[in-house]
C-alpha cells in the first residue's frame, strides 16, 4: 500500500489544491518500510489526483480539501482522510493505527499551525519562512527544482569561522531541492545549479535561520514540566509542542519556581556563507 502525505517542511500542507511536494509512504503489513518526497507535476485538484494515481498511491492524507478535489481523487480510485495537521510522519501513524478521523471536504483549514523547525543538518529550517503561513512561500524556480540534489558544502561565519562541512563528514548532503529542506538560501543557491558547479552565496538572515523571535522566549513553572528540576542555564533540551511534536530549546535563567526557554534557532540572526557544490541530481 502507498500512502500520499501533503508535505511542507515536514508537516501536512494545509491546502491540497496548491500543494508543491507530497510525502510518499510504502506501507508492508501496516509498517512503513520506506518513504520518499516527490514534486507535484501540475496546479490544481485534476492534476494532482491524477499524479497521484500514476504513483499508485492508495491514500491520502491532507489538510484543506475541497469537494472538487475529493471527487477527483474518488474518480481516480485514491482514498482520502482530511483534516490531518502536524508532522506528517505522525499522522501516517496515527492512520496506520486507526487513530486518524477523516472530516472530508472542508475549506475551513488554517495556515501557521505550530511546528518545530530542525537543524541544518536534519536537512531543513523553518527560519522565518512560516511567518506569514507554512506554503505561502514565494515560489522556487530552476532545473533542479523538485529534484534529489546531493551537495558538498562548507559554512562559516563572516570572521571565517566554519561552522559546519560535509567535506569533513565525507558523505554529501542529499535532499529534495525546493521541498523546504534546507534554509531558502541554500534551496535557492542550488536550484539552477550544473552538476560539477561550485558556487559561493552570502546569506542574510532572513535567507537563513531568520531573526530571533521574542516570544520564543518563555517562562514556565518548574513543577509543571517533569524533569525540569535537573535541567542547568545553558543547557540543550528538547519539549513537545500542541502536536506531541519536540522541538529543541536552550535553558537561559532558572530561578526557585520558573525556568526560562529560548526556543529560537542558534543560528537566529546570523549571516551565513556557504561554498556548495552540485555533486549529483537525480
Amino acid at each position: 500500500m502507498k500512502i500520499a502525505v501533503t508535505y511542507d517542511n515536514g508537516n501536512v500542507f494545509q491546502h491540497f489544491g496548491k500543494t508543491e511536494f507530497f510525502k510518499v509512504y510504502e506501507v508492508e503489513e501496516n509498517q512503513v518500510i520506506s518513504s520518499e518526497i516527490i514534486g507535484s507535476n501540475g496546479t490544481g485538484h485534476g492534476a494532482l489526483a491524477g499524479l497521484l494515481a500514476g504513483q499508485s498511491v492508495d491514500v491520502l492524507i491532507c489538510g484543506g480539501i475541497g469537494g472538487g478535489a475529493q471527487a477527483a481523487l474518488a474518480e481516480a480510485g485514491v482514498e482520502l482522510c482530511a483534516g490531518a495537521e502536524g508532522d506528517t510522519d505522525q499522522a501516517v501513524e496515527a492512520y496506520l493505527k486507526g487513530e486518524l478521523v477523516s472530516t472530508g471536504a472542508n475549506c475551513d483549514h488554517h495556515h501557521g499551525e505550530e511546528h518545530s523547525c530542525g537543524h541544518h543538518e536534519d536537512g531543513h529550517s523553518c527560519g522565518d519562512s512560516c511567518g506569514g503561513g507554512c506554503g505561502h512561500r514565494p515560489a522556487l524556480t530552476g532545473r533542479n527544482v523538485g529534484k534529489t540534489c546531493r551537495t558538498h558544502y562548507r559554512g562559516t561565519f563572516n570572521d571565517g569561522t566554519q561552522f559546519d562541512s560535509s567535506y569533513d563528514r565525507g558523505e554529501p548532503l542529499e535532499f529534495v531541492c525546493g521541498a523546504g529542506q534546507m534554509i531558502k538560501g541554500f534551496d535557492a543557491a542550488v536550484a539552477d545549479m550544473e552538476v560539477g558547479q561550485i558556487v559561493d552565496v552570502h546569506l542574510m538572515p532572513e535567507e537563513a535561520y531568520g531573526m530571533p523571535d521574542p516570544n520564543a522566549v518563555f517562562t514556565i513553572e518548574i513543577a509543571q514540566l517533569p524533569g525540569a528540576e535537573a535541567l542547568e542555564v545553558g543547557q540543550q533540551a528538547y519539549l513537545s509542542n500542541q502536536y506531541g511534536q519536540p522541538f529543541p530549546v536552550k535553558v537561559t535563567a532558572k530561578e526557585e519556581k520558573t525556568i526560562t526557554f529560548d526556543a529560537n534557532h542558534e543560528m537566529a540572526g546570523k549571516e551565513l556563507n556557504f561554498r556548495i557544490e552540485l555533486v549529483e541530481v537525480k
